[in-house]
Formats: C-alpha cells, sequence, structure tokens
C-alpha cells in the first residue's frame, strides 16, 4: 500500500465539480437543462466516488501534504495551493461529495419548472467545489480562499429570487454578517503569519509554543490567544454563532436545496472543520477554548428557544440547525475535537434529510411553507413522513439513531470537563434537549397529524411562504371548497435522496462512534499528533473512553441518564399542547405574551443591529463625509487653489509689460545680489 496519496486523483475530485459548475453556467443555453443537470451531477459523483476511494486509503495509513502549485513567492513568504489529506480531511469530503450529491438528484425534481435552473445548478456545483478546495487546503491562504468562495457563492444562492426584494435583502445581509467575522478571521491569519514566519498550517504549528509565550505587542494580553479569538470570529460569522447567527435564518430565501446544502454540508460547518485543523494552536489557550465554549452554549440554548415559535417550516429546520452548531461549538471548546467532528457528520445527514423533507413538503403543499396550514399530510405523503419522522428521531437523540451517540457524547464531555465555562454549558446542552424535541415534534405533528387544515382557509396571519411568490402560486384564496390542492408524495428524484440520507441517519452513529471517539481513527494525521487532537491539556474524552463498552451498551444505559427522559417530555409536551389540546399554545403564549413577543422578534437582535451598527456606520460615514471630505479634504483642495489664484493676482502687477520696468527689476536685484556678496566677504 502507498504511503502518499496520488496528487492528480486528488486534484481531480475538486476539480470535477468546477468543470460541471463551468460547463453548466457558460454552455447552459446550449447543453439545455439535461446537459446541465447531467454534467454537475456526474462531477459531484466522481468527487464522491474518488473521496471514497481517498478515505479508504487514508484508513490504510497513505496521506499527502504537499505543495501543487506555487503561485509567487515574496522574500521567503510563498503563496501556494497545497493539500493536507488526512483523516479528518478524508472525513469532511466524504460528507461534503455525498450530501451534495443528494441534494443535486433532489434539485432535477425540486427545480424542474423554475427559470435559471441551468443558473442553479452551475451555483451549487461551484459551492461544492469552494467547499472542497476549503477543507483540502494545507496553507492559510488557500483555506481564505475556500472560505471566501463558500461565501460568494452562499451569497448568489440565497438572492437567487434576485427579483424578490426579501431575498436581495437576506443575501446582502448574510454577505455583510460574514464580512464581520472574516475580518476577525483574517486579522488571526495575519497575526499567525507575523508571529510563525509561514501559511504553512505545519509550520506554524511547530512555532505554537513559541507564539503563546509572546504577548500582544503594547498589552499584556497572550498572542496566541488572541489570535485564536480572532480565528473562531471568523468561524463565528461562517458556522453562524451568536452574535453572528442572524444571516443564517434568512438564508430561506433561498430554494430549499441550498438551504439543506448550506446548513448539512459546506458553509455553516467550515467554521467548526477549521477551528479542529487549528486543535493544536486553540490546545494552548484555557482562554480561548472558554470563549468558544460559552459561546456555543448561548447559541446551542438561546437559538432552540426561537424554533419554538416558528411557523415557516424551513424556519424551524433553520433554527434546529443554530442550536447543533452550538452542540458542535460547545465540544470545540472542551477540546472533544473528534466528538465534535462525529456530530458535524451525523447532524449532516440528518438535517439534510429534514431540509429536503420539508422540501418535499412544501411541493406537496404548493409552495406553501407555513405549518398552520398543513396537517394530516403522513397518509399523502408517505415516503416523506416515515423520512421526516426518521430525521427528527435522530435530531432529536432518540437512543440507537445516529444523532444520540453524537449528542450524548457531546453532553458527557462537557460534564466531564473542567474548564473554565464547562458548568454553564452543560446546563445550557442538557436543557437545549427538552427544547429540541419540543420544537421538531412540534413541527412533526404540526405537518404529518391531525386536522387537515389544507382544506380550510389559509390562516389569518399566514402568507403563502417565501417561495409561494417566487413560483406563482396563490394570493390566498386558491383553497375554496371547489379548489382544494390535495397533497401529493414527491416524484422519485426527490425522495429517493431522502431514503437514502435516511439510512445513515439511522445507522451511522453506531457504525462510527468507536473508531471516531475512542479508536485510532483520528490517528491518520499528518499535521498533528493524535493525542493533541483529543486534548492533551483537557482529557475530557480520555475520561469518556474509560467508560465506553460499545454501541450497544451505551444505548441501552441511555436510559438511565436524563437527557433521554428530557426529549420524551418535549415529545409528550408538544403531543399534549398541538394534537390532544391545540387552544393552550394561544393562552400560553398570551400568557406570557412579553417572552413570546421577545422569541419572535428573535430577541429583537436584527433591530439592534439596524439602529445600532447599521445606522452607526451610516452616521460614521456621513461624518467621515462631512468632516474629512468636504472640511478636510477639499478644504485643502479647494485652500490650495485658491492661495494660488490670490498669489499669481499679487504676481501679476510685476508683469507689467514695459521694458524700463524689467530693467529697474533687475538693476534693484543687481545691487540686492553685490550688497549680499559684500556683506558675506566683509565676514
Amino acid at each position: 500500500m502507498a504511503t502518499t496519496l496520488n496528487e492528480s486523483l486528488l486534484l481531480a475530485i475538486p476539480l470535477a465539480p468546477l468543470a460541471g459548475s463551468l460547463i453548466a453556467g457558460l454552455f447552459g443555453k446550449t447543453v439545455g437543462r439535461a446537459g446541465a443537470h447531467t454534467v454537475t451531477i456526474l462531477g459531484v459523483a466522481i468527487a464522491f466516488v474518488l473521496s471514497c476511494i481517498t478515505f479508504f486509503d487514508v484508513m490504510s495509513g497513505a496521506s499527502f501534504n504537499a505543495t501543487v502549485y506555487e503561485w509567487m513567492s515574496v522574500g521567503g513568504l510563498k503563496f501556494e495551493v497545497g493539500f493536507l489529506v488526512d483523516s479528518l480531511t478524508a472525513l469532511m469530503m466524504i460528507i461534503v461529495t455525498f450530501v451534495s450529491l443528494m441534494v443535486h438528484i433532489y434539485t432535477i425534481g425540486y427545480m424542474a419548472e423554475e427559470e435559471g435552473y441551468q443558473r442553479f445548478f452551475s451555483y451549487i456545483a461551484l459551492f461544492t467545489f469552494s467547499m472542497l478546495m476549503l477543507v483540502m487546503s494545507n496553507n492559510f491562504l488557500q483555506l481564505f480562499f475556500g472560505w471566501e468562495a463558500v461565501g460568494l457563492v452562499s451569497y448568489l444562492l440565497i438572492g437567487f429570487y434576485f427579483k424578490r426584494e426579501s431575498a436581495i435583502y437576506a443575501n446582502m445581509k448574510a454577505f455583510l454578517v460574514n464580512r464581520v467575522g472574516d475580518f476577525g478571521f483574517l486579522l488571526g491569519i495575519g497575526l499567525l503569519l507575523a508571529y510563525g514566519g509561514s501559511l504553512n498550517y505545519n509550520d506554524v504549528f511547530a512555532k505554537g509554543n513559541e507564539i503563546a509565550a509572546l504577548t500582544f505587542p503594547g498589552t499584556s494580553w497572550n498572542l496566541l490567544t488572541v489570535s485564536c479569538i480572532c480565528l473562531f470570529v471568523g468561524a463565528m460569522g461562517k458556522s453562524a454563532q451568536f452574535p453572528l447567527h442572524v444571516w443564517l435564518p434568512d438564508s430561506m430565501e433561498g430554494p430549499t436545496p441550498i438551504s439543506a446544502l448550506i446548513h448539512a454540508a459546506t458553509m455553516v460547518t467550515a467554521g467548526i472543520f477549521m477551528v479542529a485543523r487549528m486543535s493544536p494552536l486553540f490546545e494552548l489557550s484555557d482562554a480561548a477554548l472558554s470563549f468558544i465554549v460559552v459561546i456555543g452554549s448561548i447559541t446551542a440554548l438561546f437559538m432552540g428557544f426561537l424554533g419554538i415559535v416558528q411557523n415557516d417550516i424551513k424556519r424551524v429546520v433553520a433554527y434546529s440547525t443554530l442550536s447543533q452548531l452550538g452542540y458542535m461549538t460547545v465540544a470545540l471548546g472542551v477540546s472533544a475535537y473528534p466528538v465534535a467532528m462525529f456530530h458535524l457528520m451525523t447532524h449532516a445527514f440528518f438535517k439534510a434529510l429534514l431540509f429536503l423533507g420539508a422540501g418535499s413538503v412544501i411541493i406537496g403543499m404548493h409552495h406553501d411553507q407555513d405549518m398552520r396550514n398543513m396537517g394530516g399530510l403522513r397518509k399523502y405523503m408517505p415516503i416523506t413522513w416515515i423520512t421526516s419522522l426518521i430525521g427528527s428521531l435522530a435530531l432529536i437523540g432518540t437512543p440507537f439513531f445516529s444523532g444520540f451517540y453524537s449528542k450524548d457524547s457531546i453532553i458527557e464531555a462537557v460534564k466531564a470537563s473542567h474548564l473554565a465555562g464547562s458548568g454553564i454549558a452543560y446546563f445550557a446542552v442538557v436543557a437545549s434537549v427538552f427544547v429540541t424535541a419540543l420544537y421538531s415534534f412540534r413541527m412533526y405533528f404540526l405537518v404529518f397529524h391531525g386536522e387537515e387544515r389544507f382544506r380550510n382557509p389559509k390562516h389569518p396571519d399566514s402568507p403563502m411562504g417565501a417561495e409561494a411568490a417566487a413560483h406563482g402560486h396563490g394570493n390566498g384564496h386558491d383553497h375554496d371548497e371547489h379548489h382544494v390542492h390535495v397533497p401529493h408524495e414527491s416524484p422519485w428524484v426527490i425522495w429517493v435522496p431522502l431514503v437514502l440520507l435516511a439510512i445513515p441517519s439511522v445507522i451511522a452513529g453506531a457504525y462510527a462512534i468507536q473508531p471516531l471517539l475512542f479508536g485510532d481513527f483520528f490517528a491518520h494525521g499528518v499535521a498533528f499528533q493524535k493525542v493533541i487532537f483529543i486534548g492533551q491539556n483537557h482529557p475530557a474524552l480520555a475520561e469518556m473512553g474509560e467508560e465506553f463498552h460499545g454501541w450497544v451498551a451505551m444505548g441501552a444505559h441511555a436510559f438511565s441518564g436524563l437527557p433521554v427522559w428530557l426529549a420524551l417530555a418535549g415529545v409528550i409536551v408538544a403531543w399534549f399542547f398541538y394534537m390532544k389540546r391545540p387552544d393552550l399554545p394561544a393562552v400560553v403564549s398570551r400568557t406570557f405574551s412579553p417572552v413570546y413577543k421577545l422569541l419572535t422578534n428573535a430577541y429583537y437582535l436584527d433591530k439592534i443591529n439596524e439602529v445600532v451598527f447599521a445606522r452607526g456606520a451610516v452616521a460614521i460615514g456621513r461624518g467621515l463625509w462631512k468632516e474629512g471630505d468636504v472640511v478636510v479634504i477639499d478644504g485643502v483642495v479647494n485652500g490650495s487653489a485658491k492661495f494660488i489664484g490670490w498669489f499669481a493676482s499679487v504676481i501679476r502687477f510685476l508683469q507689467s509689460g514695459y521694458i524700463y520696468h524689467y530693467a529697474f527689476a533687475m538693476i534693484i536685484g543687481m545691487l540686492g545680489l553685490l550688497t549680499l556678496f559684500v556683506t558675506l566677504s566683509g565676514k
């Protein structure tokens, strides 16, 4: 078995989706709709197959860490394109390409009647290329390229319906909020470059202890702590951590397939992957890890609360993503990096399943996204129903489902941690179990069980849903007794990806927990030692390993723990409120109207951003224009012009045109020079 992976094979993995994207984007009219989805699906399928081959080679001991192309060299600094492929990278490549392939196939059915069909396929293939370049990078330059590329393509995809004002607002919001995070990310890279002397991961990791011994110039702050927090600020933007999470719910303005791709396998996982990749640096700063733990705790619990009050089916799943990203971030903070990656993997499967299931429901409901207009869809959409139930069970951590193994491992890792902030984190992740079950099964019961509300006039407060307008459906009056749109099961190109995603949503956790968390999976690394990756100074995962006795025993033991019963309580409360006594939610919302209003307004963070930051930025810009541009710059420019004009107006009197005036001036000048010469000579 070769110990080095084939460079040409690795190059083909990101380039295959890129080729499909270019053909669909540049020659879309020539190849047509069928040609566009064929070349992009083929490109992603090739990437997936090659990623699988790479994965098995890595598990056999092969690796790759080398420069593929040197862009330029400035002094001793090299700007390169290079690949680092180890077990961490191989895992991400499998996740990205598999979920992307499912989304591509699903898109054939979902976007069948859309304008811009070829453009959409071009975008999602380009998204896959960008994410692969990010996870395969071996240096900060390429990492930043992939980081910005996924941000750019997400801007294009969220604003796919560019004629809709809300979509334009959403993609601009995502772009600007991510620029805030990226500013911190760039500062972190700059600090590591300045004091590490290289953009290559290995070189910087090798100098980690040296950087950790330095202080930030002019302060007593630890330089490595500042660098790591700056890097994590970038992750807060990409992975939507509080308070830079505000863009993610609005990203639902994009078509459902891209919602699944962004939330499950690409953009939002980039920040989690980056912190795991930079674990040799983060491990050297307890302060940075505590900061990560606190931010993740806030996101996990408080974003879950918002999912309870949402009526748009896609927004419920979006806030679920925010909460689960908080779980992953908490795991990173307590140095349980493999646990974070484990949950990233299981979450990718069941969250893609839930989003694509929501899209199938939206198609069945003729592009109405409001759950208050649904109900009783179980008998009309049996495949969507059962796969959505599987996704929900995995999400809430039902024993023996994939989500159980990763979520329970995070809770146990936090419980075993002694890091500052871990106590708050433990309460947050345990309380979030109940909250997750409540909003997940609220959605499940409202959509698939109970009264068939689609036969009634629409809910008084219900818009047709974000996608209804784009698809040209309905003005709110098309559900009278003579024109009831009865839901229907989606075509096979939609339900087949649901079935394929449901399988790993059930079995992936049980299959992967032992090698990923307690085996030698992450020993196949080339940029760090296994002992560092699992937390050399924070051995929470090592303590968990002593109590692990297999996936069956773990599932059985769960019934003696608190999380499973909290999840069951959440399901029962959801059933009682939305099936047994559907009048109670309105009573509760009226009784606790201040809290309900706070949640429906998402803690007023959008308003705060608009009033404080957006208007503040406008005020600063206006001040710089008036005082800086008008007064200072224009004042200097206009003042110098006026001075020259005044000086010229004085000098012009000396230019009379008379010869005797000039002769007189020459004589006076000569006398002046002679006087000066005699005076200086006398000295």
